[in-house]
């Protein structure tokens, strides 16, 4: 298969964040570029689903909670008995 090289312009911090984040996923600049070319003519749409599942400052924190067994909701051993507890008037 014959290639061809294409030039563009980016910002640079654009560019050294999209290095590192593809890095990250084990993949070159040019790797990226032709799996997204690939797939945005295979689908005949831009195609941008992948990420990398980074946790928000919500899911850090309940992490952490977990972690150190804070905030933690109560166990059942049937739903009879979650169910009692819901309908529960307290």
């Amino acid at each position: 298969m014959a290639t061809t090289n294409i030039t563009m312009r980016m910002d640079e911090d654009l560019k050294s964040q999209l290095q590192e984040l593809v890095s990250n996923l084990g993949m070159d600049m040019t790797t990226f570029f032709t799996i997204s070319a690939k797939q945005a003519v295979r689908e005949q749409r831009i195609p941008f689903a992948i990420s990398m599942n980074v946790p928000n400052a919500d899911t850090i924190r309940a992490i952490d909670d977990v972690r150190h067994g804070r905030n933690l909701s109560r166990s059942f051993s049937s739903v009879e008995e979650l169910m009692e507890d819901l309908n529960a008037q307290d």
